[in-house]
């Protein structure tokens, strides 16, 4: 009698083509991805139509090199997870599409899939779950705050109200005329210059959870124009510096009270800017010699990847969700 689980990961949500098989959930026999940055770098940012040609270029290619990789066969697969959203529409349809012609073709279960959720348990790939844990997401489209009682149950507790984090390092990195994509050339400049600058923070209520970088990522961009105006010299670092301090101070203070309030018993981060040095060093300080326990998984497993589409895959199989072949691209899915 079979024991192990083996799930077929498809991840397509904007630009990056990720092909995985996991088993049971925790172990990546197989990872790829096909990345799409130097065809957009010229453009400062993702163009949707390229990125959805670009998926189906590469779409064949990458699902033949997970099975080279994990050295298995259709007959070792159990069923095929996909991010049915969100993320850019016609990106979203090609895995979509992909992964329906494949359970068709194959006969294997369907199974549809939040790409939040494939963030959040990016991080059992290396570490268990303790309940209940709250984890902050963080990427281009996504700053939340989300409180998880049990596996597969999700309570979007805070949410940006307006910019996302990532987007806000993307939009500052092209003022400061940085390449795309911005976010980890802030993080490097940030380490090598000084918070000189006091930009702003938006606390918002008293009790809220939910986060706001329109008004910081203006202030940024007013301060480096009105200087480039009047000749002044802009010390890049120390604007990078100022800016990524007024992030990671939002973000680790939130989500510390949070944690607090909810008496979690693990943080766990997620999403692209995980992989952001200074905010994986303010979280480990805020966390340390707490009895809460800090997750922030490997470098590679912060950024899209088919691997945590498995992974939450795989949970949503063992609880018996299944979609059919009416499954759609959803750009707008809510995580519930």
């Amino acid at each position: 009698m079979k024991n192990d689980l083996y799930i077929l990961g498809i991840e397509t949500s904007c630009d990056e083509t990720a092909v995985a098989i996991v088993k049971n959930g925790t172990k990546i026999f197989s990872n790829v991805v096909a990345s799409q940055i130097e065809s957009h770098k010229r453009f400062g940012g993702v163009v949707p139509e390229i990125a959805s040609r670009h998926h189906v270029e590469q779409m064949t290619i990458v699902l033949e090199e997970a099975f080279n990789q994990a050295e298995l066969t259709w007959e070792n697969i159990d069923a095929i997870a996909v991010t049915e959203g969100p993320g850019l529409v016609g990106a979203l349809l090609v895995g979509v599409n992909t992964a329906k012609a494949l359970a068709f073709a194959k006969q294997k279960p369907l199974i549809g899939v939040h790409h939040i959720a494939g963030h959040i348990y990016a991080n059992r790939l290396e570490n268990e779950f303790e309940f209940p844990l709250l984890a902050l997401i963080v990427s281009g489209g996504h700053t939340e705050l989300v409180l998880m009682r049990e596996h597969g149950s999700y309570e979007v507790i805070g949410e940006t109200r307006d910019d996302a984090a990532g987007e806000a390092y993307d939009k500052v990195a092209r003022m400061l005329e940085l390449p795309y994509p911005g976010g980890p050339h802030i993080d490097c400049l940030a380490s090598q210059g000084e918070e000189t600058i006091s930009f702003p923070r938006a606390w918002l209520e008293n009790d809220s959870y939910d986060f706001s970088f329109s008004g910081l990522k203006s202030a940024v961009i007013n301060k480096v124009h009105n200087a480039r105006q009047r000749g002044e010299h802009i010390e890049k670092v120390d604007i990078a510096a100022s800016f990524q301090a007024s992030v990671i101070d939002v973000l680790t203070k939130k989500t510390k009270r949070a944690a607090d309030e909810y008496r979690v018993k693990q943080v766990i981060v997620a999403g692209g800017v995980a992989a952001n040095k200074g905010l994986r060093a303010s979280l480990e300080k805020q966390f340390s010699g707490t009895n809460i326990s800090l997750l922030i998984p490997s470098i590679h497993l912060c950024t899209d990847n088919a691997a945590m589409i498995a992974a939450a895959g795989t949970i949503a199989y063992e609880q018996g969700k299944r979609s059919d072949l009416k499954l759609n691209a959803n750009p707008s899915l809510l995580l519930r």
